[in-house]
C-alpha cells in the first residue's frame, strides 16, 4: 500500500535527506520519497504502519528535531472513489504575482508593481467563476442567484464577466497613453521645427518662449502619465533591486532636470551647451518622447500579457454558469454554485456539462476536445463518467453530480496550468545571475561613454557626451532578458492544457526535451486498462462457486484485474461470500479466508510464496494463454490449485504509432510490467518493443530506473497505478495517465488527460518547441543588448558619423520586450 503524509518543520535539503533516511529505516517500509517543496512524504509499505511509529522514527514529538508527520488532508483511498485528478486547492487564486518571477512563488494581495523589477503584477485567475445575474432593464440590480428583478419582475440574466485586472491595467495605461501622446506631439514639433529653414514658429514667438511652452507641456507627461516610472526607479534604488526602470528614471530624470536648469539659469552652462542666440539646448522633447515610447511599450506588453494567459481564460470560459436541477421529476434552473454532490442534473442537447459526474439515464455523444485535445466526439451511456466544460451532443441525459466547484476536472486543469505558468525553468537561473549585474554595468558604461566623448570627442564635447550617455541608459533592456523564459513557459503550458497535456512545472518542460529513455507500464498505459474476463477453467469443484469465492476476495482489491473479475461474477449472478483476513501482496496477488478455506489468487510467485507446488498440472495451458498476450491468475484453495482465470486487456490502437514516433526521435522505449514473461513478450512483440522486463515489483521498477540514471540517462516513466508512484517519483520525468490513480498523478510531473501514449509524443514535441522558443528569446535579448549599447555609445560615429538619438533608443528598448512576448505567442500555433 502507498500513502501520502504531510510533513512540517523541514527548512532545507539537509532536513529532507534526514527525514528520507529515517523513514527508510522503519520496518515494513519499501520506498520513501520526501519532498521539501510539497512538505510531504510518499511512503510505500508492505503492511499498514501506525502514524506514531513514523513519528518516533523522526525523533518523536518532543524531540529537538522538530519534524512532525501527519495524515495528508487529501489522502487517497481507492481508485473507485476517485476517478479524476485530485490536486490540492490553489490558495493563490485571485492573488498577484510578478510575470518575471523575481521572488519565486511569492504573491501579493493587491495589484501594484513588483518591488524587484517594477513590472505590473499579474492576477492569478480563480479556478471557480462566480456567476452573477442582472436585470436587462435595471443593470444596477446584481444578484448571486437567478430569479426575478425586484423592481420590474423580469427574469434575471447572467451578467457579463467583470473586467480582469489585466484589462483594468491596460485601460489605465491606454488613458495615460492618450494624454502623453496629445502633449508630446506639440513638444516634438516645436523641437524639430528648428531643423527647417525659415522656421514659422519663431516668427510667432522667440525660441525662449517656445522653450517655456515645452516645459509646461512636459510637466503632465512626467508627473502624471509617466510618474510611475520614476516611482519604480526610486524603489529600485532604495531596495537596490536595479532594473529597467532604474535606467529610464536616471536617463529621463537627468535630461528633464538639465532642461529645467538650462531654462531658468542658462548662465551656469558653458558656451558649448548654448545655441547661436544664447539659449541652452534643452531636452524636454527627449524626456517626453522617451517616456511616451516607454509607456507605449508597457501598453503593448499589457495587451500581450493578457494573450499569454489566454489558455487559462479560455478554459475558464468552458464552465457554464447555470444548470438544470431535477428534483422529484421537476426541472429547475440554478447557478452551478448551488449544485451539491448527489444532485441529479439534466443536460440538454448542445449544453455544456456543468460538473463532473456519472450518467444515470440516457446516452449521448460528448465533445471532449477542449480537455483531451481529441476532435472526435465520444459515445457516453449509463455509468460512464462525464466532465465539466465538455459539450453534449444531440441527446439529453440525466447525470448525478459527483465533483463540484474546485474538485471538477476542469477546475483542477485550470489550477495546474496556473501553477505551472508561475513556475521557473532551471535555465532562468542563468538569466537571473546575468540580470543581477546588468544594470550596474550599464550605468558604468553610460559614465564611461560620457567621459570618453568629453575627452576624445569633437565639439561640443559635453553635449555629445551627455546625449550619448542618456542613450546608453535608455536603450539597455534587462526586461527582454527577464521575460524570455516566463513568457514561453506560460504560453507553452497553456498550449499543452488545450491538447490534453498537463504540465506541473517549467522544470518538467526542460527535462522532457532531453529524455532519452521512456519506461512504460503495460496495463492502462500500453493497453486500454479495461481488462475483462475471457474464461475461467476449473479442474476441481463447481465453476460458479469458485468464481463466487475469487470474486468475493477481489471485492477487497482496487486492482483493475480484480475489478474485471468482480464485474464478470456479477454478470453471471454469482453469489458472494464473506471474506476475512484479506491481504494484497504487491506484484503477486491476493489471499483471504472464506468459510475457513484459504483462497489464493495470483501469479506463480504467489503460489511459490504460499508453498503451493501442484500448479504444474495446468502450467502448459496457462503458458499457451500467456503467449497470446493474456493475463492468467492461478486459483488455489487450501494450497491446492483448482483452476485458473484468463483476463484480456486490449492494446491501445495508438500505442504502436506513438512508440514508433518516439523511436524516430531517438527515445529508447522500455516496458516494465508485473505480468509474466510470456504475456509481456507477446505484448512487446505486437508493439515492436525489443526492450522489456517482466515480473517487476514496484521496487524492481524503481531499481531499474536508478540503474539507468547511474549510466547518465534522462529517464521518463509513464504509469497509471498506485504501484507506479515510487517509479514515477524517482524518474526524471513522471508521466501519469489521467485515467489512472490519484497517487500516480500526484507523483508525476506531466499528466495526460486522455491517458493515451500519443500524449507523450505531444509532450515531447511541445517541450522541444518551448525550449527552442526560450533559446530564441534569450538569443534575441542578448543580441539586442550586445549590439544596441555600443551603438548608443557612439561606436559607429568615427567610421560612419552615425549617432543614436535617445528617442530612437527608447523606441528600440520598448519594442525589444514586445518582440520577446510576440515570439512566445507563436507557440500558440505550433503543431505538436
Amino acid at each position: 500500500m502507498t500513502h501520502i503524509y504531510q510533513l512540517n518543520g523541514m527548512t532545507c535539503s539537509g532536513c529532507e535527506n534526514k527525514v528520507q533516511s529515517d523513514l527508510e529505516k522503519v520496518d515494513n517500509v519499501l520506498f520513501v520519497k520526501v519532498s521539501k517543496e510539497k512538505n510531504e512524504a510518499i511512503i510505500e509499505m508492505s503492511k499498514h504502519i501506525e502514524l506514531v511509529v513514523l513519528q518516533d522514527a523522526l525523533g518523536g514529538k518532543d524531540s529537538k528535531y522538530q519534524i512532525s508527520i501527519s495524515n495528508a488532508s487529501n489522502q487517497v483511498k481507492s481508485k473507485k472513489e476517485h476517478n479524476h485528478l485530485e490536486i490540492k486547492h490553489d490558495s493563490q487564486a485571485g492573488k498577484y504575482y510578478c510575470p518575471m518571477q523575481c521572488e519565486g512563488d511569492k504573491v501579493y494581495d493587491k495589484a501594484g508593481d513588483c518591488p524587484v523589477c517594477g513590472m505590473d503584477l499579474i492576477q492569478q485567475p480563480s479556478t471557480i467563476q462566480n456567476a452573477r445575474y442582472t436585470c436587462p432593464m435595471h443593470p444596477q440590480i446584481i444578484q448571486d442567484k437567478p430569479g426575478g428583478c425586484p423592481i420590474c419582475g423580469m427574469v434575471l440574466v447572467p451578467a457579463e464577466p467583470t473586467e480582469s485586472e489585466e484589462d483594468k491595467t491596460y485601460q489605465k495605461l491606454w488613458h495615460k497613453m492618450k494624454i502623453a501622446t496629445i502633449l508630446t506631439l506639440p513638444i516634438f514639433i516645436i523641437s524639430m521645427s528648428d531643423m527647417f529653414p525659415n522656421n514659422l514658429l519663431y516668427k510667432v514667438m522667440d525660441l525662449q518662449y517656445w522653450n517655456w511652452i515645452q516645459f509646461v507641456l512636459t510637466i503632465p507627461v512626467v508627473f502624471y502619465a509617466c510618474w510611475m516610472f520614476f516611482e519604480r526607479a526610486w524603489k529600485s534604488i532604495v531596495n537596490w533591486n536595479l532594473n529597467m526602470f532604474t535606467l529610464i528614471g536616471i536617463g529621463t530624470g537627468v535630461a528633464f532636470l538639465f532642461s529645467i536648469v538650462g531654462l531658468i539659469f542658462p548662465d551656469v552652462f558653458p558656451a558649448q551647451f548654448k545655441s547661436e542666440n544664447g539659449t541652452v539646448h534643452l531636452y524636454f522633447e527627449a524626456t517626453a518622447v522617451v517616456l511616451a515610447l516607454v509607456l507605449l511599450g508597457q501598453l503593448l506588453e499589457a495587451k500581450a500579457h493578457s494573450r499569454t494567459s489566454g489558455a487559462i481564460k479560455e478554459l475558464l470560459k468552458l464552465a457554464p454558469t447555470e444548470a438544470t436541477l431535477v428534483v422529484n421529476g421537476e426541472e429547475k434552473i440554478i447557478s452551478i454554485h448551488q449544485i451539491n454532490k448527489g444532485d441529479n442534473i439534466k443536460v440538454k442537447p448542445g449544453e455544456k456539462i456543468p460538473v463532473d459526474g456519472t450518467i444515470i439515464d440516457g446516452n449521448s455523444t460528448i465533445d471532449e476536445s477542449m480537455i483531451t485535445g481529441e476532435p472526435i466526439p465520444v459515445d457516453k451511456t449509463i455509468n460512464d463518467n462525464v466532465s465539466s466544460g465538455t459539450i453534449n451532443g444531440t441527446k439529453s441525459f440525466l447525470m448525478v453530480a459527483e465533483k463540484v466547484g474546485s474538485e471538477t476536472l476542469l477546475a483542477q486543469i485550470v489550477q495546474m496550468v496556473s501553477a505551472a505558468s508561475r513556475s521557473r525553468a532551471p535555465i532562468q537561473n542563468l538569466v537571473d545571475k546575468i540580470s543581477k549585474y546588468f544594470v550596474p554595468i550599464v550605468v558604468l558604461m553610460s559614465l564611461i561613454t560620457f567621459f570618453v566623448w568629453w575627452i576624445f570627442g569633437p565639439e561640443p564635447k559635453l553635449v555629445y557626451g551627455f546625449v550619448n550617455a542618456i542613450a546608453v541608459l535608455i536603450i539597455a533592456c534587462p526586461c527582454a532578458l527577464g521575460l524570455a523564459t516566463p513568457m514561453s513557459v506560460m504560453v507553452g503550458v497553456g498550449k499543452g492544457a488545450k491538447s490534453g497535456v498537463l504540465i506541473k512545472n517549467a522544470d518538467a518542460i526542460e527535462k522532457m526535451d532531453k529524455i532519452d529513455v521512456l519506461i512504460t507500464d503495460k496495463t492502462g498505459t500500453l493497453t486500454e486498462g479495461k481488462p475483462s474476463v475471457e474464461k475461467i477453467m476449473v479442474n476441481q469443484g463447481d465453476e460458479n462457486e469458485v468464481l463466487g469465492r475469487i470474486a468475493s476476495l477481489n471485492q477487497n482489491s482496487e486492482h483493475p484485474l480484480a475489478t474485471a473479475v468482480v464485474a464478470y461474477a456479477k454478470s453471471k449472478n454469482t453469489p458472494f461470500y464473506k471474506v476475512v483476513n484479506f491481504d494484497s501482496i504487491t506484484g503477486k496477488g491476493v489471499v483471504g479466508f472464506i468459510d475457513s478455506i484459504k483462497i489464493s489468487l495470483g501469479n506463480k510467485k504467489l503460489l511459490e510464496q504460499e508453498g503451493i507446488q501442484d500448479y504444474q498440472i495446468i502450467e502448459k495451458e496457462v503458458i499457451i494463454e500467456q503467449k497470446l498476450g493474456k493475463t492468467v491468475s492461478y486459483i488455489a484453495f487450501d494450497k491446492k490449485v483448482v483452476g485458473y482465470i484468463t483476463i484480456k486487456d486490449a492494446i491501445k490502437k495508438s500505442s504502436l504509432e506513438a512508440i514508433d514516433e518516439l523511436k524516430k526521435q531517438g527515445v529508447q522505449v522500455i516496458m516494465l510490467t508485473g505480468d509474466n514473461e510470456n504475456t509481456a513478450k507477446a505484448v512487446a512483440s505486437e508493439l515492436n518493443l525489443s526492450d522489456f522486463k517482466a515480473g517487476c515489483l514496484p521496487q524492481d521498477k524503481l531499481d531499474y530506473i536508478k540503474i539507468l540514471q547511474a549510466k547518465g540517462k534522462i529517464v521518463a516513466m509513464a504509469g497509471d497505478g498506485i504501484n507506479d508512484a515510487p517509479a514515477l517519483a524517482q524518474s526524471d520525468i513522471g508521466i501519469a495517465m489521467g485515467t489512472g490513480s490519484d497517487v500516480a498523478i500526484e507523483s508525476a510531473k506531466i499528466t495526460l488527460v486522455k491517458g493515451d501514449l500519443k500524449g507523450i509524443v505531444k509532450a515531447k514535441n511541445l517541450s522541444h518547441a518551448v525550449m527552442k522558443n526560450i533559446k530564441q528569446n534569450l538569443f534575441f535579448a542578448f543580441f539586442y543588448n550586445t549590439l544596441g549599447i555600443p551603438i548608443a555609445a557612439g561606436v559607429l560615429y568615427p567610421v560612419f558619423g552615425l549617432l543614436l538619438s535617445p528617442m530612437i533608443a527608447a523606441l528600440a528598448m520598448s519594442f525589444s520586450s514586445v518582440s520577446v512576448i510576440a515570439n512566445a505567442l507563436r507557440l500558440r500555433t505550433v503543431k505538436i
